[in-house]
């Protein structure tokens, strides 16, 4: 229960179909306090209360945009360490990441079609600078691939989609009905909570073919840092709101 809002907290897995004995439910088991540390953070709480203000929704979405944006980068920057010898055999690993690509590529764009819809001109979205938590969060994601493991991507994959598969679409339907805003401010929201219940299930499958000890260290050691920044990123949304308000966009735009 958050305090905040007497809402119940989703802090569950979004996916628990991996094998009995597999990596994927030891990894869930592995990183369950951090993932109840983040499901019951104010900014998920609120939001699936329906309490999240106009500002900082908006603001939410900006440093989404500005961690979504490198998600296509990121997974090529795995998969170009992938080529290396040690994964000769490992083609399923790279058929994953380029499965992911695909999917994943210009989603961006949906966030910046999000703001605009809800009164936030899309150059100002995407020329304002991202948060130091955000911006922490995806340098840790780019330094953890070239220089802990590769692998170290999936624990980020497990914390984004899977904050997306327990919180998204249900947030969503909470924010639009409280702040009276249309489907088309919330195509990030939904399309991810819809979206990402399909790919953990693909993630619990491909988890359960990392049988080496030392890869699953890394995968557990990366989920558990994410959690962490992500939380990080969700709590520096909210104090950034007072910048995303119709006076202070109004502001900013007469300053241009």
């Amino acid at each position: 229960m958050n305090t905040l809002t007497d809402t119940p907290i989703v802090t569950s897995p979004p996916v628990d179909n991996g094998k009995p004995d597999g990596f994927y439910r030891h990894l869930l088991a592995a990183t369950k306090d951090e993932r109840r540390a983040l499901m019951g953070g104010e900014l998920i709480g609120r939001a699936q209360g329906g309490k999240i203000t106009l500002p900082e929704y908006r603001a939410f979405l900006a440093q989404a945009y500005h961690h979504v944006r490198h998600t296509v980068s990121l997974m090529m920057a795995c998969g170009a360490e992938l080529s290396a010898p040690n994964f000769v055999l490992r083609d399923n690993l790279r058929m994953a990441i380029a499965e992911y690509i695909d999917e994943e590529k210009g989603h961006e764009h949906w966030i910046l079609d999000d703001l605009e819809s809800t009164g936030v001109d899309r150059h100002h979205a995407r020329s304002r600078p991202p948060l130091f938590e955000t911006e922490w969060m995806v340098s840790y994601a780019y330094d953890s691939i070239r220089r802990r493991h590769p692998l170290a991507m999936f624990g980020m994959v497990l914390v984004l989609e899977g904050t997306s598969t327990s919180a998204a679409s249900a947030a969503g339907r909470a924010i639009r009905d409280s702040l009276g805003l249309t489907d088309d401010a919330f195509h990030y929201l939904f399309s991810h909570g819809e979206l990402d219940i399909s790919h953990m299930a693909f993630f619990a499958e491909l988890m359960d073919t990392i049988t080496d000890t030392e890869e699953q260290a890394q995968i557990i050691h990366s989920a558990r840092a994410f959690y962490r920044l992500y939380g990080a990123v969700h709590d520096a949304a909210l104090r950034d709101a007072e910048h995303w308000t119709d006076e202070a966009l109004e502001a900013n735009s007469c300053h241009h």
